[in-house]
């Protein structure tokens, strides 16, 4: 195994050990009203797979990681459901965000090889993209929109800004 594979599998179990026994019991205790302040951080794990993993690899590690957390937060497939989504959603943003000379042979979807703006554009959309399917999976009804809005809008801004420390802390410039 390479280096590559090994963080990988790391940041697998990190980031779902962080998730599911640190961030759910934050998020439990944030309840105003029936609006629900959510931080999710285990989408990053998807959004930092190489570039080069290809499609079927990422839809079958987006599963893996959806239902490991839907373990943790007793829910019947929901996380699982909008981490594939997020997981086929990630090639279109690649190729929708991909730089005019292309992208490097070994370059990492992080703002150290691709740069600041480029990785907010990125992770902004999958995580927009992750609890929009999330939050309209949980209701499963359009009667709700408001509520699956409100829920997506404020649970990004939390979750954006989790990333970005996560980011940061863990993958400093070069």
């Amino acid at each position: 195994m390479n280096n590559t594979v090994i963080w990988n599998i790391i940041r697998f179990f990190v980031l779902l050990a962080l998730q599911g026994l640190f961030l759910k019991r934050i998020s439990d205790g944030w309840v105003t009203g029936s609006l629900y302040i959510n931080i999710f951080l285990y989408p990053l794990f998807i959004l930092l797979l190489p570039l080069q993993t290809p499609r079927t690899g990422v839809l079958l590690l987006s599963f893996l990681m959806g239902i490991g957390v839907d373990l943790f937060y007793d829910s019947l497939g929901v996380h699982a459901a909008a981490l594939t989504a997020t997981g086929y959603a990630r090639a279109l943003f690649l190729s929708l965000y991909e730089p005019r000379e292309g992208y490097k042979l070994n370059a990492k979807p992080t703002p150290g090889d691709l740069g600041m703006n480029w990785f907010l554009k990125y992770s902004a959309s999958l995580m927009g993209i992750h609890l929009l399917v999330y939050f309209s999976v949980d209701a499963f009804s359009p009667i709700y929109i408001l509520g699956i809005l409100l829920r997506t809008f404020f649970t990004f801004v939390s979750s954006m800004a989790a990333v970005l420390i996560f980011v940061f802390i863990f993958m400093p410039k070069r």
